[in-house]
């Protein structure tokens, strides 16, 4: 039986590899939440205005994409929109994938911070003749959107974690890295458990920033 051994002088000569994965696992997870959260007002716009037709199908979709997985939704745009003349390739559409699917999280959680506002705010701006685009831009969102910043903050890590499973489209980012390190050197054992170390540690940090942030809004309320 071989035993355990941890070499750290490979750790140390791997760790560059591993970062520059990193940097790409980073950049998917930013870009992906900006796209995530365009998209998720967007399907909270259609639906809490309440658009003949177009409002049943977005909360449908919106359904779908939350009751369906991550991996089989980036498989598909992947793997079978090619099939039909739509070609993208890896890191834009893992970028797509990730947005699209917390889009749908982000719609509901940017519902739920409009809904939470007291109802007598609209009366009063349309009771001034406010136009209704000013009582949305100025009044309205900026209110949502500031009391569910914590929560979005969590959407983010979410997503970073699940950035993983972009090397399963061929995206190179941190645990495709150590995937390749492992199999080119046949040792797993340190290119993982850096793996691991650096979700972690992102994880950790960005997670206390968002505590913070629920603390300083709980103080403002």
């Amino acid at each position: 039986m071989s035993s355990f051994h941890w070499d750290w002088g490979f750790a140390w000569a791997i760790l560059p590899e591993l970062l520059r994965g990193l940097v790409v696992t980073v950049l998917a997870t930013l870009l992906g939440s900006m796209v995530a959260f365009l998209l998720g007002m967007v399907w909270t716009f259609v639906r809490v205005l309440r658009i003949p037709f177009l409002t049943p199908f977005v909360s449908f979709f919106v359904e779908f994409i939350r009751g369906t997985p991550l991996l089989i939704q980036l498989y598909f745009l992947y793997y079978v929109l090619p099939t039909w003349g739509l070609t993208i390739s890896a890191l834009p559409t893992g970028i797509f994938g990730l947005g699209l699917f917390y889009s749908a999280y982000a719609a509901e959680i940017f519902r739920a911070g409009i809904e939470d506002l007291p109802a007598g705010q609209w009366e009063a701006a349309l009771t001034l003749g406010l136009p209704v685009r000013r009582v949305w831009l100025g009044i309205i969102l900026p209110q949502a959107i500031r009391s569910v910043v914590p929560i979005l903050g969590n959407v983010v890590i979410s997503m970073f974690k699940q950035s993983s499973l972009l090397s399963t489209i061929t995206v190179f980012e941190l645990l495709a890295a150590g995937l390749n390190i492992g199999s080119v050197n046949y040792r797993y054992v340190e290119p993982l458990t850096l793996v691991g170390a650096l979700y972690f540690a992102i994880s950790f940090l960005s997670a206390r920033i968002v505590r913070s942030l629920e603390a300083k809004h709980a103080f403002a309320d």
